[in-house]
């Protein structure tokens, strides 16, 4: 479905993309792990075509997505940013409705066809008691819901989200990694950027590991997420472990290792939301 293939950009001076080659296909969950300034956002930006590589291409069933116009493009892929507040209080379904937009010509309003999708989206989402809502009074995580059906609405091959859980407590986090998680299982190719190995464990079928533009590890969590690589991409010792869920369940976590050296904290919250404390002993 998409390739990316060696591709290179810099903002003046400054290489920020190193030789990325990658490929993904439909029904495909990929993570992009790595530290903030690690080149995530700007590899994004040039799958998107908001940015146009000095090097190297991204190809679109074959063809190169800079030479699609932005209607072709977006009935293929759907994007949802870190954050999004319109400028007016629109309703939940207007917001969701606005996803029809790519399929409709130019002078054209809506049809019940549009309206029925948009309703769809949002009953399979579970957010159809806010269609009359305003979108701008809901919590964050609602918006993100609303967002996400706004984007199914649009009926995309692919939908690429850029740390859809940043603002997120940690309940809602979870709440929208599941939804979007189904949808690759429904056919959806989905790819997310993240900086928190647990959300790419939870949902990811292959992770990319970045680090300073270039890409240091690709695969499965078993080969990607392991305690050198993590060590390499953000810097710091951290341990991988796996911890009992209950009832035959288990999952495995990212915790990073707490620098208890003299006159730093005695503890922190690492990416598991875990509390690192010095041992007693």
């Amino acid at each position: 479905m998409i390739q990316v293939r060696d591709v290179e950009f810099s903002y003046g001076k400054q290489e920020v993309l190193k030789g990325i080659s990658f490929c993904m296909e439909k029904g495909e969950f990929v993570c992009v792990l790595g530290a903030n300034g690690c080149g995530k956002t700007t590899l994004l930006k040039s799958i998107l075509a908001f940015l146009t590589p000095q090097h190297g291409q991204v190809l679109l069933y074959g063809k190169d997505i800079h030479q699609m116009d932005e209607r072709e493009r977006a009935r293929k892929i759907a994007y949802i940013p870190q954050y999004h507040t319109p400028p007016f209080p629109f309703t939940v379904r207007d917001v969701v409705l606005m996803g029809r937009t790519p399929h409709l010509s130019r002078i054209c309003r809506p049809t019940e066809k549009d309206c029925r999708i948009a309703d769809e989206s949002m009953e399979r989402l579970g957010i159809a008691h806010y269609a009359n809502k305003s979108y701008t009074a809901l919590s964050g995580g609602q918006r993100q819901m609303v967002v996400i059906a706004r984007a199914l609405a649009q009926q995309p091959d692919l939908l690429i989200m850029d740390e859809p859980t940043a603002s997120l407590d940690f309940g809602n986090q979870y709440l929208v990694l599941a939804q979007v998680k189904k949808l690759a299982r429904e056919g959806m190719g989905v790819l997310m950027v993240t900086h928190n190995p647990d959300h790419a464990f939870y949902c990811a079928d292959r992770i990319i590991a970045m680090e300073d533009g270039k890409i240091l590890s690709m695969g499965d969590a078993g080969k990607v997420i392991n305690e050198a690589v993590m060590k390499a991409v953000y810097h710091m010792p951290v341990k991988v472990r796996s911890v009992s869920l209950g009832e035959g369940l288990d999952a495995t976590i990212c915790i990073p290792v707490p620098d208890l050296s003299p006159g730093r904290p005695a503890g922190f919250y690492g990416a598991s939301g875990l509390r690192c404390e010095p041992s007693a002993n």
